[in-house]
Order: structure tokens, then C-alpha cells, then sequence
């Protein structure tokens, strides 16, 4: 017996969530390429995030993979996602130092040395995770969305 193909019997997948992944070497690393795949990843959100959070989000980018690029030999990979619930975008730098980020304290006369802070100002915190070889550093920025925003 053949059964007509209804919506009770077709199974529903929920839309793929924008996700980037990018491996680099310490030395073909490019600063401006992780923010523009920020941009880009952010430019496929629907409702569209604020200007504002797309800002916030690449500063946190650049500033993980700063450390990366300073703090560890290479190589590194970028992971950025989008988590649906609350809205945020998920952040992650895994590089092959195991030594966990340190914090500074703010010293308005030092040149550098302020990137965690901003990012766990503007993420709230950062999880560190120790991998085999290296770590993994997480920041989750909630995404302010633009409701207004018109798209094509």
C-alpha cells in the first residue's frame, strides 16, 4: 500500500545555523580576513544584527586571535558559530600554547595589554578549555538584532 507523502509523515529539518572554521599558520595569519569573516558570517543572520554588534564581534575576534598569533607558536584555528538561543554568536580560538589567557590589570600608561579585558567586557566571560595539544579559548557575544533591517 502506498502512502501519500503528507507533512506528518516527511521529517522537518531545522535551517543550518552560519558557521565559519579557518586553520592558519602563525605566519599566514590575517588579522583582517578573521573580521571580514565576522561580517560575512553576520550578514547571513536573519533578523540581521545591529552595525554595533557586528563591531563588537569582530574587536572580540581580532583580539583572540591577536593572542593566538602572540602567545602561541602555531598553528591556530578560528571557529566562529551562531547559537540560536538566546541569539549569540559562539567565538573560539584554539591554538598549541597550553597556557591559559591572563588577565592584566587596567594600566591607562600601558600601551597593549587591555584585549581580554574588552573582550570579557563585552562577552561577560571567557572559557578556556585545555585540549592535548594547546587550548581553546570561547567568548559568546549576544547578538543585537535589527528588526528594522530590510532585506532582498
Amino acid at each position: 500500500m502506498d502512502l501519500p507523502l503528507t507533512t506528518d509523515t516527511m521529517t522537518r529539518t531545522a535551517p543550518e545555523l552560519p558557521r565559519y572554521s579557518r586553520r592558519w599558520d602563525a605566519d599566514t595569519a590575517s588579522l583582517p580576513e578573521a573580521r571580514d569573516a565576522v561580517a560575512d558570517l553576520l550578514a547571513r543572520v536573519r533578523p540581521t544584527p545591529s552595525a554595533h554588534t557586528v563591531q563588537d564581534a569582530q574587536l572580540v575576534a581580532s583580539e583572540l586571535v591577536t593572542n593566538a598569533l602572540k602567545h602561541a607558536p602555531g598553528p591556530f584555528t578560528l571557529h566562529m558559530e551562531v547559537i540560536p538561543d538566546p541569539a549569540a554568536l559562539r567565538i573560539s580560538v584554539t591554538d598549541s600554547s597550553p597556557r591559559p589567557p591572563r588577565h592584566r590589570p587596567p594600566d591607562p600608561e600601558r600601551v597593549g595589554g587591555h584585549g581580554l579585558r574588552l573582550v570579557t567586557l563585552l562577552c561577560g566571560a571567557l572559557e578556556v578549555t585545555p585540549l592535548g595539544r594547546g587550548k581553546r579559548v570561547t567568548a559568546s557575544l549576544a547578538l543585537a538584532l535589527d528588526h528594522g533591517a530590510r532585506h532582498p
